[in-house]
């Protein structure tokens, strides 16, 4: 079943290829071709910041807030990361080179 339906596809292949060799004007037909998709949603997102003043600033503030906030938790992480080898290196250093609990 799975090898005849391969060949079914494969054979299908092979006539469409033959039929825009041989009838080109009729595989420009809107039907045959492979149709171009409409613009995606952020590409038109991408337009209106381009364009719209107004909406681009609302745009950048936000971008700007949003990247100012992931900056802050960034530092907070460092933060909390530097504490815990600074606690690690005075735990290692208060036994004299030995590992203490």
């Amino acid at each position: 079943m799975t090898l005849s339906l391969i060949r079914l596809v494969f054979a299908a292949g092979v006539v469409q290829a033959l039929l825009r060799r041989r009838f080109p004007r009729i595989m420009r037909l809107r039907t045959l071709t492979p149709q171009r998709p409409e613009l995606p949603a952020l590409f038109a997102e991408l337009q209106r910041i381009e364009t719209d003043l107004a909406y681009r600033t609302r745009f950048f503030a936000g971008l700007n807030a949003a990247l100012a906030e992931r900056n802050a938790e960034r530092m907070a992480e460092l933060e909390s990361l530097r504490t815990a080898v600074d606690h690690l290196r005075n735990l290692v250093h208060s036994g004299n080179g030995e590992r203490t609990t």
